[in-house]
């Protein structure tokens, strides 16, 4: 009896493992039975009991009829009082995206050969040629000094070669005049230009992404796209877009600023229009805007436009000389002087076909904006970060190679390599996540789930990247002038932390918040099934999916426990020696999401959305998993180089331990203890046993930045190093290979210095001596005091006079009060 028991126990751990269907378990447990029965000595009494219960269990289970009318109309019942009511707002964001392997990770069973056969595309060779000459032409112009500290703008001429060659109108289509990129080049150029100057980026990232043009292209009227989209492409209109108010940031659907549809005069007729009452606020490009987007809530108390007078969130697209509209003045973002500022209106009045698709897109503004922004976000943000954390990667190598202190490069030292090999593990994370939410745009996605990652953990990254940078370099970043290359960066970091989606909404409430209704193979469709007007069609649809759900959890759980006490080697993933393992673990930690999930989800029901910290956490754990498969496919891409290999081992185990840590604390917080430890059983039946990347790693990791190499080439692939004047990285990038050459002969001058043998007062006597003595040949005394020379420049920091820091300011106040005056 024990051994039948055992064998059904293990039959239908087995079947839910493997996920086979209700009835083939069914099958497959009865026949065991009659085995039992036809060949054991087992007494036919406890047979017969045995045959009971069995079938007691699987005939209502296999019988919907049955099913359904005495277990699934409880539930459904059950289910309709836990559930979250969904606002229209929230319906919207959900029906907006597409769901693509953020929804494989959600399964708990992730599909590899699936994620390695999508094909990832490649720059056509006009978007190569662009990058290698138009981007490279830029960068050699932008002066981040200058920008930032003197002028507060960038230069006329770089205006007018950004507008020229058509850096507004990269996802504008050809037949508009403008270049027609793929997603996959906006973020090439954005990396490479972005990753120079915060500035620059900025500017070319707004109009390429939550902008008139994608607003227009997606929803504008014929006659508005051949009107604005040629100009917007070339630099004839500057666009930007007004979301963001006093009272409405995060939360923009309350936005206070109204549209009244009226009758008015419009260049001297009378027309059908609105009258707008907007203040905005953080609106770049709006200090120098041609064209200004708005967003507001329409009313229509006299019906003309139909019988609905509050319409909702609208968009419209509004000339700047429009009379009554307050615009040009300026914020200053953490002394970035990007073009950024307020604009304003009061009763003013344009005709209704400013509104962007004319008046049948009325109160449409919510959805357009949440379709859009998931496409926009994707790439900007994370792109213009990677290219800064890639530089900070490139610049950090390369100084703690040719910096020295105590006769040796900084970067030998453990407590460096320690920071460096953060650096170089977050930057190659931050550059996989990247590339593979752009490439989902490319392929047709609206990734609103992994844009909201990509946006969050890629401007983390950068953060973390350059704070590690900046450590490392010291004073040398502290000092700002123009030989400082990091100072900005570090400065600005905050700013793409806090637009598009403060981060810490982001984390707490939207990625986890979205993909556990939009990615879960079974949550939106039951949500949607309990909705059904129909209470038999309901009722059935609504049994379907629940029993599926069932089964679908039980396997997940059967999976996190079996592969969490190490039987994952039977787990079908790519059968790579090195990286295989890697698979595994991400397969076990995807079944053990998906049942935590669905756990947190049955536990809490429409008490989730308040529960921020067990929601950020589910959304770091989900993230991980998107990161790590984005880190893996990348190595395939590039033909899983064995050198490498240290980088991507040491993401990777940073990334599973914080997965570890993540459900570690959603299991900690778990309001129902009993259900917390049965799941930390299922989920760590072996305990924590993830560990962060050991020192003998970091070592390697560190040792690949401050060398050149085609890993470090790889790892820091699409910035800007040409040794252009004043491009201090350039010039760094360029000294590093001969600061390597003459690193022996230096040890050999250090020797003879400790041991008295020479006695220059100065580095130059000391070689000149070495040279006398036939230490050095002039040949090597050459590189050495040219590598001297050229040391003392890089690490150099800037000074000023007392009035060169004070002589902008007092101009430009005194012009301020000048203009006072005048008025």
């Amino acid at each position: 009896m024990l051994w039948l028991i055992l064998s059904l126990s293990v039959a239908t751990i087995l079947s839910a493992y493997a996920g086979v269907k209700l009835r083939t378990w069914s099958i497959i447990s009865a026949s065991i039975l009659l085995a039992f029965t036809l060949f054991s000595p087992i007494h036919w009494a406890l047979l017969a009991l045995s045959w009971l219960l069995l079938l007691g269990i699987i005939i209502p289970l296999n019988t919907p009829a049955l099913r359904q009318q005495y277990l699934t109309r409880y539930l459904l019942d059950a289910y309709l009082q836990m559930i979250p009511r969904l606002s229209p707002t929230e319906q919207i964001a959900l029906d907006a995206g597409t769901v693509g392997w953020e929804g494989e990770l959600f399964s708990g069973k992730p599909k590899w050969k699936q994620l390695l056969k999508r094909r990832t595309p490649e720059l056509t060779l006009e978007e190569r040629a662009f990058l290698d000459n138009q981007c490279e032409q830029l960068c050699s112009m932008l002066d981040e000094w200058q920008i930032c500290h003197v002028d507060a703008d960038m230069t006329p001429e770089t205006w007018d070669y950004m507008k020229r060659e058509r850096f507004f109108g990269m996802i504008i289509p050809k037949q508009y005049g403008g270049l027609g990129f793929s997603a996959l080049a906006h973020r090439a150029v954005l990396q490479k230009v972005g990753g120079m100057s915060a500035v620059a980026g900025s500017t070319i990232a707004v109009p390429n992404s939550l902008g008139p043009a994608e607003l227009l292209l997606h929803y504008g009227t014929e006659e508005q796209k051949n009107h604005y989209l040629p100009r917007l492409a070339v630099g004839d209109e500057i666009p930007c877009f007004g979301l963001t108010g006093p009272t409405a940031g995060s939360d923009a659907t309350s936005i206070p600023d109204r549209g009244i549809v009226c009758m008015g005069e419009w260049q001297g007729q009378r027309v059908l229009g609105m009258r707008l009452t907007f203040d905005k606020r953080y609106i770049t490009l709006a200090p120098i805007a041609t064209v200004v987007g708005l967003a507001f809530r329409l009313y229509d108390p006299e019906g003309l436009l139909g019988e609905v007078e509050d319409i909702g969130i609208t968009l419209a697209l509004i000339p700047r000389d429009v009379k009554g509209i307050e615009i040009g003045r300026r914020h200053l973002p953490l002394n970035s002087p990007f073009m950024n500022g307020p604009i304003r209106g009061q009763d003013i009045f344009v005709p209704i076909d400013t509104l962007i698709g004319g008046p049948p897109m009325a109160g449409q503004g919510w959805r357009m904006l949440v379709e859009c922004l998931s496409v926009g976000r994707a790439i900007s943000l994370p792109s213009n970060n990677t290219g800064a954390a890639k530089l900070a990667s490139l610049s950090t190598g390369a100084y703690a190679r040719i910096r020295h202190q105590f006769n040796m490069p900084i970067g030998r030292f453990e407590g460096v390599e320690e920071a460096m090999a953060r650096i170089a593990g977050r930057t190659y994370a931050a550059s996989a996540l990247s590339k593979m939410t752009a490439i989902a745009v490319d392929q047709g996605e609206k990734p609103s789930v992994p844009s909201a990652i990509a946006k969050y953990h890629a401007t983390e990254k950068a953060r973390q990247v350059i704070s590690d940078a900046m450590d490392i370099h010291a004073g040398k970043a502290v000092i700002l002038g123009p030989r400082n290359y990091l100072g900005r960066a570090w400065q600005v970091a905050p700013m793409s932390i806090t637009v598009e989606g403060a981060n810490i909404l982001t984390r707490s409430m939207m990625i986890f918040g979205q993909g556990a209704i939009r990615c879960h193979p079974y949550v939106l469709k039951e949500l949607q099934a309990a909705q059904l007007p129909d209470q038999r069609e309901r009722l059935e649809k609504f049994d379907r999916l629940l029993f599926q759900h069932l089964g679908h959890s039980i396997g997940n759980a059967c999976r996190a426990l079996f592969m969490g006490m190490g039987s994952g080697h039977f787990s079908a993933v790519p059968s790579d020696r090195k990286t295989g393992r890697y698979y595994r673990k991400l397969s076990r930690y995807a079944a053990a999401f998906g049942l935590v999930a669905d756990v947190t989800m049955l536990t809490f029901g429409g008490k989730l959305k308040q529960k921020e910290r067990i929601s950020g956490r589910l959304g770091d754990v989900l993230s991980q998993l998107y990161i790590g498969s984005a880190m893996l496919k990348r190595f395939e891409d590039q033909g899983r180089p064995a050198a490498d290999q240290p980088i991507l081992a040491w993401a990777f185990h940073a990334c599973v331990y914080d997965i570890q840590e993540a459900l570690r604390g959603v299991l900690n917080n778990f309001p129902n203890r009993w259900m917390a430890a049965m799941l930390k059983l299922i989920v760590f039946p072996l305990g924590a046993r993830e560990r962060r990347p050991n020192d003998r790693l970091g070592h390697k990791v560190a040792s690949l930045l401050m060398a050149p190499s085609e890993t470090r080439d790889r790892l820091t692939d699409g910035v800007y190093k040409t040794a252009s004047p004043g491009h201090v990285i350039g010039a760094m990038e360029a000294l590093l290979p001969e600061v390597i050459a003459a690193e022996p002969l230096a040890r050999k001058v250090d020797k003879a210095v400790r041991q008295g043998e020479l006695t220059g007062e100065t580095y130059a006597l000391r070689i000149q001596q070495a040279q006398q003595t036939n230490l050095l040949s002039k040949k090597e005394a050459e590189l050495l005091l040219d590598v001297h020379a050229r040391s003392m420049e890089i690490i150099a920091v800037d000074d000023f006079d007392d009035d060169e820091l004070r002589a902008a300011t007092s101009t430009r106040l005194s012009k301020q009060t000048g203009r006072k005056k005048a008025a």
